[in-house]
């Protein structure tokens, strides 16, 4: 009877070891998880600021001579020489570069709302988990400093008044489900 009970109490010892193997691995997963969502976040990121680094850097003309007063003031300078009489002109008039996009051009797509777009599309990725302004930042790489915090603190304030996140606590946040 004896060797009975030690077998129970050696299977209860062992179910519990591995209910608390479980509570441990769970909770490691979410973190790989939420680390995984944050490397894609940061991907797309990278992946978006590449993009449009590479697009400018189709739309800038080169260095040229330094700018004179003259073209700072509206007069026409020749850009390229007259042809000879009798060349025909190969020159390529009417291709001149599209105006580079400004950050305070409403019109340019993604001027605005880059931080806001890369918030939610980093909800999206971690579901109902609470996180503070501080995981958000670290996970979108916007942790270097005091103001890139508050940057996304700030956002994640604006989106939540929005109801486009919720806020589950002072300072916690997770995405808005409903």
């Amino acid at each position: 009877m004896a060797f009975v009970a030690h077998t129970a109490q050696n299977i209860e010892s062992t179910a519990e070891n591995l209910q608390e193997e479980l509570r441990r691995l769970q909770a490691q997963k979410q973190a790989l998880e939420r680390e995984l969502a944050a490397v894609v976040a940061h991907l797309g990121s990278v992946q978006k600021t590449l993009d449009a680094l590479q697009e400018l850097m189709l739309t800038v003309p080169p260095a040229g001579p330094t700018t004179t007063a003259g073209d700072r003031m509206g007069e026409q300078q020749p850009t390229a020489p007259t042809p000879e009489p009798g060349q025909e002109d190969t020159g390529s008039a009417g291709s001149e570069p599209p105006p580079r996009p400004t950050r305070g051009d409403p019109s340019t797509p993604g001027a605005y709302g880059q931080l806001t777009e890369q918030i939610l599309s980093y909800f999206a990725t971690i579901g109902d988990t609470n996180v503070r302004a501080r995981d958000v930042a670290a996970a979108l790489g916007r942790d270097t400093d005091a103001g890139s915090i508050n940057a996304v603190r700030s956002t994640l304030d604006r989106l939540a008044s929005g109801s486009r996140i919720k806020r589950t606590g002072r300072g916690l946040y997770c995405a808005n489900l409903s």
